[in-house]
């Protein structure tokens, strides 16, 4: 809210749901990645049938969240 910009390499699709916005980089890695396979918000990523992270983020989205 800040305007401010940080950028994080993450695999934890606790933290990665929560980002306002992703850039999923692969398909694979080392030779295999370096294409932007996916970008937006998470909901954005998860429709995105080729991102492996999109994959994943669809499942978690879809769990309810739990009243504390």
């Amino acid at each position: 809210d800040a305007g401010n910009t940080v950028i994080v390499i993450e695999h934890n699709l606790d933290v990665v749901k929560t980002a306002d916005y992703l850039i999923d980089l692969g398909p694979e890695g080392g030779d295999g990645g370096g294409q932007i396979i996916a970008q937006g918000t998470p909901e954005q990523v998860a429709q995105v049938e080729a991102s492996y992270t999109g994959q994943f983020l669809r499942t978690v989205l879809a769990q309810p969240v739990l009243a504390a």
